[in-house]
């Protein structure tokens, strides 16, 4: 949160940062869709953590430009491209 009178944040660390639970989210609608994969492992079981890191690399590539105004577009991100 800001301070719009002096410009100052107001909750600098994470003891006064709210942050999300179970119980901010609504209702999640679960459905299983049925399919046959000969590829899948014995287990059954398909991947799906893969999602959740796909913007992350875009956002440390957006930080860099923040922080040094050099713009990387190639990974790995190492100094030597910065300087």
């Amino acid at each position: 949160m800001m301070d719009n009178q002096f410009g100052r944040i107001m909750n600098s660390n994470l003891a006064e940062y709210h942050v999300a639970v179970n119980a901010d989210i609504q209702d999640l609608k679960l459905i299983f869709v049925e399919e046959h994969d000969e590829f899948v492992n014995p287990l059954g079981a398909k991947g799906l953590g893969e999602i959740g890191i796909v913007g992350v690399a875009a956002a440390i590539g957006n930080a860099i430009y923040n922080a040094t105004g050099k713009r990387i577009r190639e990974l790995p991100f190492t100094l030597d491209k910065v300087i």
